[in-house]
């Protein structure tokens, strides 16, 4: 069945649904069953302060009556900070290390074990219309090295903007989108404009024309948003609007590298279950994926992302409001505030063993931000810390042992009692990142009862970017445990961990 006919279909019934309403006295709007729909519109290399700068009347819009979230991204060797990792990334909602595409060669793409989220829609609900229309090519073109986007989509467009100039293409794109939106029935849709990455690389993030092209681009969004609320079954709908990007940009033009800057990437988000003027550290760009797949209703097992609507509540976020700036590090802004040695309440940090001085950031376990930790020191896989969320914890005796110090590295972080019954079995979950280098030591102890602590785990090689989820066998008569983190070295490597639970 046809896209359109399908959306002819929707129409009749959602009509003939609210003249019945109407025929029983009640509202159209209130008593006619609602459809879920998704809308995801990606602009190419878009920098959430100079977008906020812009005359950009619709995105600033959004950002007033949804949500607004900063995040960045990995560098290499996980991915370059380039358009084939970075749409790829938002498609699957996955990260790179596992869909596979590290730069714009697309070598290693693994979209069969990793498809977008708008082939997942039509594996899972065949019945929904998904559309995809794009101008940079391996979007959805299967001319190039893509497509990122598959053929089981049921309707894309795709165009030469990389070619013919995004200037002239993206309002293409745009048009064909909303008559789309608005006349046909999609469920689910990702739209591209590429014009703002082409700006960038042009005449670079700082400049006016950046700033002039961010306001021809939200005139287009402008447009796809109007098309929405032009539906003539838009009262029978609840619509989610994401806003997002594949990468930033440096002040002078370009990306790639492992700056802040070329990181940065953000989400703008409106619809249902989303507050206005809400502003969010812990989302990443694998939630655009996540976000879109819930919404119409399709399980996003296997997703490094999750919905928007499930915020991480670990409790080394709650110390968000409690960082500070720089004290010894050079690298960092100094207007970024971003570390703290206070743990959050229940938890606590042994620095009996540590040696003294150092680089007052890092002597013993820290709790930080991937902006301020990652400026640290780059290019040294600090940046690949992808699967941590918001604030972490992070021992980390190379950068410790760049001020003159004595003694040794050696940290140990402490959980609060956890109960647990005797004779169960419980799981031990957290993100890790840990670099392995001889000469340091990282290991994961428990006791219970307030006993001698055993050591559950030893990690002797490098754990990037890693979930764990270590069995706890606990002993008969146990009525708590409590988990230690240590860590141990000089000029070695790091190791985080975060949103450590027992399951």
């Amino acid at each position: 069945m046809s896209s359109v006919l399908r959306g002819r279909t929707l129409a009749v019934t959602a009509t003939a649904t609210a003249l019945l309403a109407t025929a029983l006295g009640a509202h159209p709007a209130t008593a006619a069953a609602t459809t879920d729909k998704v809308l995801v519109i990606g602009i190419d290399g878009a920098v959430l302060d100079r977008v906020k700068a812009a005359n950009a009347p619709n995105l600033n819009g959004l950002m007033a009556q949804g949500l607004t979230a900063k995040s960045t991204l990995y560098a290499n060797p996980m991915a370059a900070t380039s358009s084939g990792p970075g749409w790829s990334t938002i498609a699957t909602g996955v990260w790179p290390d596992k869909h596979g595409v590290r730069d714009n060669s697309f070598t290693g793409k693994n979209y069969a074990a990793h498809p977008d989220f708008l082939t997942r829609i039509e594996n899972a609900k065949p019945a929904l219309n998904t559309y995809a229309a794009a101008d940079w090519e391996p979007i959805t073109s299967t001319d190039q090295n893509g497509p990122i986007y598959s053929a089981k989509v049921d309707k894309r467009l795709s165009l030469k903007g990389d070619r013919d100039g995004y200037g002239s293409e993206d309002p293409k794109i745009a048009a064909a989108a909303a008559a789309e939106l608005q006349n046909q029935n999609p469920d689910a849709s990702f739209v591209y404009l590429g014009e703002i990455d082409h700006a960038g690389h042009s005449s670079g993030a700082a400049s006016q024309e950046y700033l002039d092209t961010i306001a021809r681009v939200d005139v287009l969004i402008g447009k796809l948003l109007t098309a929405v609320k032009n539906r003539p079954t838009y009262a029978q709908e609840n619509w989610k609007i994401l806003v997002t990007t594949d990468h930033g940009h440096t002040d002078a033009g370009g990306h790639g590298g492992s700056s802040i800057q070329e990181r940065g990437t953000f989400v703008i988000a409106k619809g249902p279950g989303i507050p206005a003027g809400s502003v969010r550290d812990d989302v990443k760009l694998v939630d655009v994926a996540a976000t879109a797949l819930q919404q119409v209703g399709v399980p996003t097992t296997g997703l490094d992302g999750v919905p928007l609507n499930a915020p991480d509540n670990d409790a080394f976020d709650t110390l968000r409001a409690n960082l500070q700036a720089r004290v010894d590090e050079t690298g960092i802004p100094a207007s970024t505030k971003g570390f703290t040695h206070t743990p959050p309440a229940g938890w606590a940090v042994d620095n009996s063993k540590m040696g003294t001085g150092g680089v007052t950031e890092w002597a013993g376990w820290a709790f930080a931000t991937d902006e301020f930790w990652s400026q640290s020191q780059r290019d040294q896989w600090r940046e690949l810390n992808v699967r941590s969320r918001d604030v972490f914890a992070v021992a980390d005796s190379d950068e410790w042992d760049d001020k003159s110090h004595t003694g040794t590295f050696d940290s140990t972080l402490i959980t609060p009692k956890w109960s647990v019954t005797g004779g169960t079995t419980r799981t031990l979950a957290f993100q890790t990142h840990y670099r392995h280098e001889a000469g340091q030591t990282a290991q994961v102890l428990v006791s219970y009862n307030g006993g001698a602590a055993t050591v559950l785990k030893t990690y002797t090689a490098d754990a990037l970017a890693k979930g764990e989820s270590l069995a706890l066998q606990v002993p008969a008569g146990a009525t708590d445990v409590q988990v230690r983190f240590r860590y141990s070295g000089t000029n070695n490597w790091f190791w985080t961990v975060d949103n450590v639970t027992l399951g």
